[in-house]
């Protein structure tokens, strides 16, 4: 298709690379993407737990955005307490053999270049989660009828 801006999903771009970009582009998608790619479904307490560095708010903004395109399901289950899972969707799922060639990469850039440890992050206070906040709300709710 010849090069203009067209829009996809409420996102501009002038090229197929753009929109790409804008869906799974950042620090944090890609990451998300990648660990949710074995598993089923995971809750936002164990998806943060595997990327000690995000902040709370940042992950739900990532995975709002993640969701709001179509790369990851939510679930909220109406439970006592209620929980809420992220899981990949097909489109989510299609872009795993790109994270894998990018995850390739990195070992051949770490095998050419070298590989020094680094000072592992300081862990951060756990703060109950936003869903967590809005499960806890619901089950106030359900509980009170």
């Amino acid at each position: 298709m010849p090069c203009g801006r067209r829009r996809c999903r409420g996102k501009e771009y002038s090229c197929s690379m753009e929109l790409s970009l804008a869906v799974i582009g950042g620090k944090w998608k890609p990451l998300i993407l990648w660990h949710l790619r074995d598993v089923p479904t995971l809750r936002f307490s164990a998806l943060r737990r595997t990327m000690p560095t995000i902040t709370q708010k940042m992950l739900t903004q990532q995975l709002r955005e993640l969701e709001s395109d179509g790369m990851i399901s939510r679930t909220v289950f109406a439970e006592v307490p209620p929980r809420v899972e992220y899981g990949l969707t097909d489109s989510g799922r299609d872009i795993i053999p790109i994270l894998e060639a990018l995850c390739r990469f990195g070992r051949q850039f770490e095998a050419r270049f070298g590989v020094e440890p680094a000072e592992a992050p300081a862990p951060r206070p756990v703060e109950p989660a936003p869903d967590e906040l809005e499960e806890a709300l619901v089950a106030r709710q359900l509980a009170a009828r």
